[in-house]
């Protein structure tokens, strides 16, 4: 285990136990551009390219706790960037899940699909990412029972909201605050708000 899961651990943030074994077998420092990967084991965002990052672990960390997928889950990653969290999540799932990430950036979703394919996460349809406005999310595979952001909104979009399986969740930044939804029907969620974290912004087509 690498110095930066021990400290995740011991701060509080990682607690679960397939999540702390995703973190500590999916290798940050294989999703990062040659001239950061010095940085890896530093919990900070760093930047991957095209104005965006890739984030500070402490905050994958606390999303993926508060998003708590299970196994054989069908989950939606928006924003994957880098294909770390689409990687972390397909971990955590296992072989009966499924992960889909969402990256506008064309540039980005190449650099995200190949680190995700050096842990063999493609084939067999395990894990894969679109070049997509995350926005509008990806209807031909909903629902999902997860749907984690990794971009701040100004608002929820409303078709993540509906894309989300009843009894999903959703984890997503919305300003300065990480916000998570919980679905109890077609029109109603539990939402809980943790405020003080700052992201990229989440960016529409339209």
């Amino acid at each position: 285990m690498d110095s930066l899961v021990r400290d995740l651990i011991y701060q509080g943030y990682l607690k679960t136990d397939r999540i702390i074994e995703a973190f500590s077998k999916i290798k940050r420092i294989d999703f990062l551009p040659d001239d950061v990967q010095s940085a890896s084991q530093a919990n900070i965002p760093l930047p991957i390219g095209q104005g965006q990052t890739i984030s500070q672990p402490l905050t994958v960390a606390f999303m993926l706790e508060k998003l708590d997928s299970q196994i054989g889950d069908k989950v939606l990653d928006v924003g994957s960037g880098s294909g770390w969290t689409t990687a972390l999540l397909a971990h955590i799932v296992g072989k009966s899940g499924k992960v889909i990430g969402i990256e506008r950036i064309k540039s980005l979703r190449d650099f995200g699909m190949n680190n995700i394919s050096k842990y063999h996460l493609i084939e067999g349809g395990k894990a894969k990412i679109i070049c997509a406005d995350g926005t509008k999310g990806y209807v031909n595979e909903s629902p999902y029972k997860r749907i984690l952001v990794s971009a701040a909104a100004l608002e929820v979009p409303k078709d993540l909201k509906k894309q989300l399986a009843v009894g999903g969740r959703l984890v997503i930044p919305v300003r300065n605050s990480i916000w998570v939804f919980e679905k109890l029907s077609e029109k109603e969620f539990r939402e809980e708000e943790y405020p003080g974290f700052v992201f990229v912004p989440l960016v529409s087509e339209s």
